[in-house]
């Protein structure tokens, strides 16, 4: 940590406290499977065109992300977050008032999905910058509090969807939310700027305009993408994937969501711990390996209940590991200072993710080409991530600079 900084050294702990309850708050947009039926009976609506708003919400959610850099410039983290919990509660409210499809588009999938966004890799990428020396822990806390939200409120919303109402359960949730935002936000100072101290090596800190003029800035985002595109699409299509490949009945399909949500949770955590302890790089080509393991799994074995559940487990583990130990590894190429724009544009591939694969499937009809596909684009990452070299690592000179 600087030793020029003027906070105390309880200032960046209590950051860590706030990030992680406003991200725990934000994390509760992914309970959104338990209101697809509700809204489908109220608009007389398909779930399929309902469950829509849900890829709006992810696409709003990465466009928000990689703009919050500018927003935290001009306005500030406390402030910026703040204004990402009122919208998100006003999204909210929209959303209880919907009366059609356009309109919850907009709600539920605009205003919260921006708001969302706003809010998730500002705080992430703040908080990371406060702890140099544990990137990897702190955004394993952060991100997995991310995914704890919406294991939380799915027992909260629904216990609201039973005893209130679909209208007042998205009344209150935005409430809740809202509030912890808010208490997170207070919590929260802005990560000091750092300076390289004399006589070390360091890691030369790119504008986004000079990252992006980097090959390995493209080979990450691929990366990216690529583990994106495998975790969220198989993610959204696992009980279909039981049902139609392995033949289970639905209630056994439907238990691939709990082994999803804790083998997210355990990449989260596990990849986040090992990152601080192993180059990053080589725990993100061992994510690659564990997906391209899952992904060959259900493309060229007959496949079973056991089998099945290792393969969708092996894609969320390495889906959850990889999205945690980015910011950190982002931050070793192109350095801390701007760690949320230069992140942030990578941060996109979280939403074009989202639909390429079930773009790819429609397109397709079925799991097949999209499988193919993705383990063409896991081996071309996993070849990336061996051979990729750090850009910009420099010398900090020791000898005193002299004004003219």
């Amino acid at each position: 940590m600087n030793t020029n900084s003027p906070f105390s050294p309880m200032t960046r702990w209590l950051t860590l406290a706030g990030t992680i309850i406003t991200q725990f708050a934000l994390g509760s947009v992914y309970t959104w499977s338990l209101f697809n039926q509700p809204l489908s009976e109220k608009l007389s609506a398909p779930i399929s065109k309902v469950a829509l708003s849900f890829g709006l919400l992810s696409l709003g959610l990465a466009i928000a992300s990689s703009l919050a850099g500018k927003l935290q410039e001009r306005f500030g983290v406390k402030k910026v977050t703040v204004g990402a919990g009122v919208l998100l509660a006003v999204g909210f409210f929209l959303t209880s008032k919907a009366s059609s499809l356009p309109m919850l588009y907009l709600s539920a999938g605009v205003l919260v999905g921006l708001a969302d966004g706003a809010g998730y890799l500002m705080t992430l990428s703040n908080c990371v910058k406060w702890f140099p020396e544990r990137k990897g822990v702190i955004s394993a806390c952060a991100i997995g509090a991310y995914g704890l939200g919406s294991l939380g409120f799915k027992f909260i919303c629904s216990y609201l969807l039973v005893h209130q109402g679909l209208e007042h359960t998205f009344m209150l949730w935005g409430c809740i939310a809202l509030v912890m935002v808010a208490i997170g936000a207070s919590l929260m100072k802005e990560a000091p700027r750092r300076e390289a101290q004399p006589g070390a090596v360091s890691v030369c800190d790119f504008s986004l305009a000079e990252s992006m003029k980097q090959p390995q800035y493209w080979m990450l985002a691929l990366m990216f993408l690529t583990a994106c595109m495998s975790g969220l699409y198989v993610i959204g299509v696992a009980k279909d994937i039981g049902q139609s490949m392995v033949h289970l009945p639905a209630l056994s399909a439907a238990n691939a969501v709990t082994v999803i949500a804790v083998a997210n949770l355990g990449g989260r955590l596990v990849l986040g711990v090992l990152s601080d302890k192993l180059p990053r790089i080589r725990v993100i080509s061992l994510a690659q390996i564990i997906s391209l393991a899952g992904m060959s799994l259900l493309m060229f074995t007959s496949l079973n209940e056991t089998t099945f559940f290792m393969a969708v487990a092996s894609i969320a583990f390495s889906f959850g590991g990889t999205i945690t130990v980015f910011p950190s590894l982002v931050s070793d190429f192109f350095g801390l200072n701007n760690l949320t724009k230069n992140y942030g544009v990578i941060y996109l591939g979280f939403g074009i993710g989202s639909i390429l694969g079930s773009l790819v499937a429609s397109l397709s009809g079925g799991f097949t080409v999209t499988f193919a596909l993705i383990m063409v684009l896991l081996t071309v990452s996993l070849v990336l991530s061996l051979t990729i070299r750090q850009p910009g690592v420099r010398f900090v000179s020791t000898a005193p600079v002299l004004n003219s």
